[in-house]
Formats: C-alpha cells, sequence, structure tokens
C-alpha cells in the first residue's frame, strides 16, 4: 500500500514537473515571439524612418535640382540678351511696327464696309504675307539657295500693305497728313530692320573688301602682262571637270607649258641670272688681279662723292671688302726646266684666251687650275697663261 502511494505520489510530482516545463517553454515560445514581433516592429520602423529620410532627400535634391536648372535658364538668358541686346530690341521695334500695320489696315478695310472679321483676315493676309515670304527666303538661304525671289516678293508684299496704310491716313488723318507716313512705313520698316539684322551684320569686313581688291587688281595684272598664259588656263580649267583645278593651279601648269620653268620664271630670265652671275664672277676674278688699281679708283671715288654719308669705307670700295696686303701676282717667270718657254707660252695665249671665255661662260672664276685643265699643261705654266689672260681681259674693259 506504501509502495503505491509513494509511485502516486511521484507520478504526480513528474507530472507537475512537465507541467512546469511544458509552462517554460511555452514562456519561452512567447518570449521569442514577442522578441520577434518587437525586432519585426524596430525593423519596420527603421526602415520606414530610413525611407522617410530617402524620401526628403531626394525632395530636397529634387527643389535643388529644380533651382539649380532655373539659375541656368536665368543666367541662359542673362548672357543671352548680354551678347544680343541688338536681337532684344529688333524684336520689340518689329512687334511695336507689326500691332500698328495691322490695325491700320483693319481701319482700312472696315472703314470701306468691309466686314470686321474679313477685315482682319485680310490684313492678316498682307503683314503675314510678307513676313511668311521673308521667313521662306530665310530657310533658303540657310540652305545654300538663292534668296533674291524671296526677297523682291518681301518688298512687294510689304509696299502694298505700306500703300494701304498710306492711304487709309491721308482719310483719317487729314489734318495731319504726315501720320499717314507714319503709318504707311509701319509696314515697311520691321522688314527693313530685319532685313538689317540678317543681311547688314554678316557683310564683309574691312579687311575682306581690301582683299577682294587687291585679289581683283592681281587677276586684271596677271590678264594683262600674260593674257597667253590665262587663256591657256582657262583651257586647261574647261578641258578638265568641273572643280579639279583651280585658278592658281591651272595658271601655274600654264606657265609651266608656256615656259617650262615653275610660275615666275622663263629661260630669260634665266638667261639674265646667269648673264648676271658670270658677269660678277669676271669682275670679282678682274678685280682680284687689279686689286691695288680699284682701290686707288676707290679712293678717288670717295674723296669726290659728295654724299659722303651714303659712302662705304675707302678700304672696302669697289666690292672688294677689306684692304688687306696680299703679294702681286708675277706678270712672268724665267725660263727652266720645269715649264714651258716664253714662246710656247705666248703661242699657247689664243688658246688661253678661248679657255678663259668658256670658264666665264660656265660661271667658274678664271683659274690657274682651270686653265691648266682646260689646255692640260702644267699648273705653273698655266698660273702664268692667266696672268696674262687677266692683263689681256683688264686692257680690253679699259
Amino acid at each position: 500500500m506504501s509502495s503505491y502511494r509513494e509511485d502516486r505520489r511521484a507520478d504526480r510530482a513528474a507530472e507537475r514537473a512537465q507541467d512546469r516545463e511544458d509552462r517554460r517553454l511555452e514562456l519561452d515560445a512567447q518570449r521569442e515571439r514577442e522578441a520577434a514581433q518587437a525586432e519585426e516592429k524596430r525593423k519596420d520602423t527603421d526602415a520606414k524612418r530610413r525611407q522617410e529620410q530617402a524620401d526628403r532627400k531626394a525632395k530636397l535634391a529634387e527643389k535643388q535640382a529644380k533651382k539649380a536648372a532655373a539659375a541656368a535658364k536665368r543666367a541662359k538668358l542673362i548672357r543671352w540678351l548680354k551678347a544680343n541686346p541688338a536681337t532684344l530690341f529688333v524684336a520689340f521695334v518689329m512687334v511695336a511696327s507689326i500691332v500698328p500695320a495691322i490695325l491700320s489696315q483693319i481701319g482700312a478695310l472696315t472703314g470701306a464696309s468691309v466686314a470686321a472679321p474679313m477685315a482682319g483676315l485680310l490684313a492678316a493676309m498682307l503683314e503675314g504675307g510678307a513676313w511668311a515670304i521673308t521667313f521662306m527666303g530665310k530657310q533658303a538661304e540657310d540652305a545654300g539657295r538663292e534668296p533674291r525671289k524671296y526677297r523682291i516678293g518681301t518688298w512687294a508684299v510689304a509696299t502694298v500693305a505700306a500703300a494701304v496704310n498710306f492711304w487709309h491716313g491721308l482719310e483719317a488723318y487729314g489734318a495731319h497728313p504726315w501720320v499717314a507716313f507714319v503709318l504707311g512705313a509701319s509696314s515697311l520698316f520691321a522688314i527693313y530692320i530685319w532685313d538689317l539684322k540678317t543681311h547688314g551684320s554678316h557683310g564683309k569686313t574691312k579687311a575682306e573688301k581690301k582683299a577682294d581688291k587687291e585679289r581683283r587688281a592681281h587677276v586684271a595684272a596677271r590678264r594683262k602682262h600674260h593674257p597667253q598664259i590665262v587663256e591657256q588656263a582657262v583651257k586647261l580649267q574647261a578641258a578638265l571637270p568641273f572643280g579639279a583645278l583651280d585658278d592658281e593651279a591651272a595658271f601655274a601648269a600654264a606657265w609651266r607649258i608656256h615656259n617650262g620653268a615653275e610660275p615666275g620664271l622663263s629661260a630669260q630670265l634665266y638667261a639674265t641670272a646667269t648673264e648676271a652671275v658670270l658677269s660678277l664672277g669676271a669682275a670679282f676674278e678682274l678685280g682680284d688681279n687689279v686689286r691695288e688699281e680699284l682701290l686707288e679708283t676707290g679712293f678717288k671715288a670717295a674723296r669726290l662723292n659728295p654724299f659722303a654719308e651714303l659712302t662705304q669705307t675707302p678700304t672696302s670700295q669697289a666690292g672688294l671688302g677689306e684692304n688687306a696686303p696680299s703679294t702681286p701676282a708675277p706678270t712672268g717667270r724665267a725660263d727652266g726646266p720645269e715649264g714651258k718657254s716664253e714662246e710656247e707660252l705666248e703661242a699657247l695665249l689664243p688658246d688661253a684666251l678661248a679657255a678663259a671665255a668658256e670658264l666665264v661662260a660656265e660661271g667658274r672664276q678664271i683659274s690657274a687650275h682651270g686653265l691648266a685643265k682646260k689646255l692640260q699643261i702644267r699648273r705653273v705654266d698655266a698660273a702664268v697663261l692667266r696672268n696674262r689672260v687677266i692683263e689681256q681681259r683688264r686692257l680690253h674693259v679699259a
């Protein structure tokens, strides 16, 4: 019996312990649920707070962007107004001219018993037609087409509108006829202002006009002095596809065809330049052998020159540079075993003169080396012949 009671007590104790454990587990689960709910609520609150902050930042950024865009537009408008004050005032003057013109035309038409709606349409036809043709001409000009017919049409329609306004002004303001001129000008002035704005400010500068004038003068001089070459250049351009050869290239090609040289040069010019070079070389060669006589002449010229301030220094007369001491060239030589005799050299003198002429023609100086090579003789003999040749040329020049 006692064991049964003990078992019952043990069972009840176990049941109570199990109940306590169940309640503990249930409380732990409830606390975990509550903690999870609190964490979820906290996360929702944080997310909501972050979203609100993000929304505020986005709204602030959008507001700042709108302010920046508005400021940029204002700055752009201010810059445009500062850079284009003429355009602003042209627009103002055009409006101030067009509106009175339309009102005057409406008054003229209604005064002639034309219904008001029709008078408004006709006035719009005249003024609007003029401006429609004007803008079509501007579009054609921007596209690279000829705008002349549009400009003629614009001024024709504007003149008709001005005549209507002038006639109306004479009838409505007979006591003040000058008003008629003002009303007539109202249909023309806006067109004139627009024409100045679109064409007057795009004319050529003074430098461009000067360049065009000089270019025309150059072309005229070219046609005057080189007519055959200009004609040949035109033929070359006509023979090739259009635009394949410009004026300068065609003229250069024609010059080469006629003269066989680069533009500006010719056989005659080459011959003149060559002759001048040869003459200069001969003069220097002569001066090298008669230096003392030229220097004496230079001294005399310096003393007798009435323009002393323009005279070179006495030691640089005749283009010979500074007067440096030099050993006079020998005029002869004694007979010796190393060279030819005086009779042989005298016999070679005509050949030496001919060889010297060839050297001058070739643009070279009359030197002992050159004569020795031409005559196939020793240099010592060529030196004596050179002196005699120079003496002969000096006597010929004198």
